[in-house]
């Protein structure tokens, strides 16, 4: 089969590799559509270690074969992965919080992912899910790692309420998806960006307002348009200016939402305004994927229109781009996101 491998820091080749292997439990699946995520460029840039050089977690496709103990799918299945895999045993799987399992079982990290043509998926009755019929493997793919985590992040940790002002540092994928989601519950949403394609996107996923940050301090904007501070602020880039200006946009007893991981530079550690946030009651709050036991409450919602990934979309891709997208990301380039849906 064909598959982006990555061989070292910024170095990504596609080439015939065997197609993988499964078990009794697992399920191998045609990929059909695969996200292009900023996490991705993460291990490509080499912000993290190379753990699995077939990576890829955003992906969709068909159901191929199933081992023998597989019971809830047969081939023919069109089926989404979530990123967020467990192995049921642990003891956050058994609270329901499959998303923080101790295996983490993540496509791309924990096994080869959605950049090869084939996806082995271990344990496939609890990590695959069935896809609406009306969902087209591009949009599901757009569900990726950014909308199911920006969904879990804004409706289940930092609890959006209508009405509520809500400023979004950074309109990539993640961003994108906070800000159509945040807005899709009736909140006032700011997007802030350096890319006027990204804020572009951002107006019609649903900001009400956006921001340049090359040329505006946002800060200050926020203050004033919100008239004292945004109820939450989401950074999902994940460096030092974007995490501290969320925090610093936030009114008193504001909710910082972080969903961005930091770069090489930051190396996992930002520096944060402890004491204003003490003073000010500003909550400090992070989101990783998604519980297996709300994608039901979220393909609901785009099965209904109310939520619709598929606009986040710049355009289907071959495999062969993905490198030039990733150089793209480096220089903040980018544009909505990018989905892989031609193998050849």
């Amino acid at each position: 089969m064909k598959a982006l491998v990555i061989e070292d820091v910024q170095k990504a080749v596609v080439k015939e590799v065997p197609v993988p292997e499964i078990d009794k439990e697992g399920i191998l699946i045609k990929t059909m559509a695969n996200g292009v995520c900023r996490s991705d460029w993460h291990v490509w840039v080499g912000d993290q270690g190379i753990v699995q050089p077939i990576i890829g977690h955003e992906f969709c496709g068909i159901v191929e074969e199933v081992g023998s103990d597989v019971k809830n799918f047969k081939r023919g299945d069109r089926v989404i992965v979530p990123f967020s895999g467990s192995d049921g045993v642990c003891p956050h799987c058994l609270a329901g919080n499959t998303h923080l399992c101790d295996s983490f079982i993540v496509p791309g990290t924990a096994y080869q992912g959605g950049y090869g043509e084939y996806v082995a998926v271990p344990k496939g009755d609890r990590n695959v899910i069935l896809m609406p019929d009306n969902l087209s493997f591009t949009d599901a793919a757009s569900l990726g790692c950014r909308f199911m985590t920006a969904y879990h992040g804004i409706i289940d940790r930092v609890h959006v309420l209508p009405g509520e002002k809500v400023v979004v540092y950074g309109c990539g994928g993640i961003g994108l998806s906070a800000i159509h989601i945040a807005s899709s519950l009736g909140a006032y949403v700011i997007g802030v960006d350096i890319n006027d394609d990204n804020l572009a996107l951002a107006k019609k996923l649903g900001a009400d307002y956006t921001i340049n940050s090359t040329n505006t301090d946002p800060v200050e904007a926020v203050m004033e348009i919100t008239k004292g501070g945004a109820d939450v602020s989401v950074d999902a880039l994940g460096i030092t200016q974007t995490c501290v200006n969320g925090i610093n946009s936030l009114r008193k007893g504001g909710r910082h939402l972080q969903v961005g991981v930091t770069t090489k530079k930051e190396g996992g550690f930002i520096s944060i305004p402890i004491d204003e946030m003490v003073i000010a009651e500003k909550s400090f709050i992070t989101t990783l994927g998604m519980p297996a036991s709300r994608f039901d409450s979220l393909l609901s919602q785009v099965a209904l229109g109310k939520l619709q990934p598929g606009k986040m979309v710049n355009r289907e891709i071959k495999l062969s781009e993905v490198e030039g997208i990733f150089q793209d990301m480096t220089n903040f380039a980018t544009t909505g996101t990018f989905i892989v849906t031609d193998y050849s």
